[in-house]
């Protein structure tokens, strides 16, 4: 593929080179390799078009959390943007919450090798959660809002009129059965959704990969994850109980993943009981409903 002149020379060759397939040796690993970074960089390229959620002079806030959606977000965004059909910028944005013993510096080494300009904000959200939350609670709900909040702003000041967040298929599963079980709500992630304001539009590019595949490419890749739970809470339990429920049907019955979130974009109002989406007290005056 021929250099792109619209990219810093440095992360054209890197976006060029995204590929495992060129830090591997063994010839039937590389193909392996290459194999799943084109399933994933294919994927996102049919979420993209699926959802619009890439036009014509977008520039995009990229979210660096440090963990491995993040990195395979911004080397797939990064691969696509070399041969895209549309011009649009990246920029990858980290914001640094402020927790003890946090170490930042391989994820900004990493940027560094990138090649595109980047942005390490550091914002209070340590100790506003401190101040606000009650002892004994977990920071996560604060802290989520107060990160989400940071991103908008940082996005305003950037010029950004769009925020590439990194989950996958398996999070918004997971969004769905903890919504169906614990709320009542047949809800899940959108792939693209407006803020409140209306002035940044949030797009979810991995939707259809799956967390096995980003996790392999984290591995083959080697990328520098930051460590999770410095806050001393860990992971949400409920939210790790749905995953491991979908672990479990990866083994058991591999397809039912994948079917359950081909439901959430095969909705028949008419056989739900949501009288919002369906009039069902005048059905009886047509149009036949099926």
């Amino acid at each position: 593929m021929k250099n792109d002149s619209t990219l810093p020379p440095k992360a054209d060759e890197y976006g060029r080179h995204a590929s495992p397939y060129y830090q591997i040796e063994d010839k039937q690993e590389k193909y392996k390799a290459d194999k799943l970074f084109k399933r994933l960089r294919r994927k996102v390229g049919h979420a993209i078009g699926d959802f619009g959620m890439v036009e014509e002079g977008d520039r995009i806030l990229v979210a660096m959390s440090g963990g491995k959606d993040s990195y395979a977000l911004l080397d797939l965004l990064l691969s696509l943007r070399r041969s895209a059909p549309v011009r649009f910028d990246l920029v990858p944005v980290h914001i640094i919450s402020g927790f003890p013993n946090a170490d930042d510096s391989p994820l900004e080494e990493h940027l560094k090798r990138v090649g595109l300009p980047y942005h390490i904000i550091p914002v209070p959200i340590y100790k506003l959660c401190e101040e606000k939350v009650e002892p004994g609670k977990p920071f996560c709900p604060l802290c989520s809002r107060l990160r989400r909040g940071y991103l908008y702003r940082t996005a305003r000041e950037l010029k950004c009129n769009k925020l590439a967040l990194g989950h996958h298929k398996d999070d918004a599963l997971c969004t769905f059965f903890l919504n169906l079980f614990y709320s009542g709500i047949i809800k899940s992630m959108p792939p693209v959704l407006r803020n409140d304001e209306d002035d940044v539009t949030v797009i979810r590019p991995l939707i259809y990969c799956r967390e096995r595949d980003i996790k392999e490419l984290s591995k083959l890749r080697a990328y520098p994850i930051l460590p999770k739970g410095l806050c001393g809470w860990g992971e949400d339990q409920q939210r790790a109980a749905m995953a491991k429920m979908i672990r479990r049907w990866d083994k058991e019955c591999p397809k039912r993943p994948d079917i359950v979130f081909k439901a959430l974009s095969e909705v028949i109002p008419s056989h739900l009981f949501d009288r919002k989406l369906f009039d069902f007290t005048s059905i009886s005056k047509g149009p036949k409903v099926k």
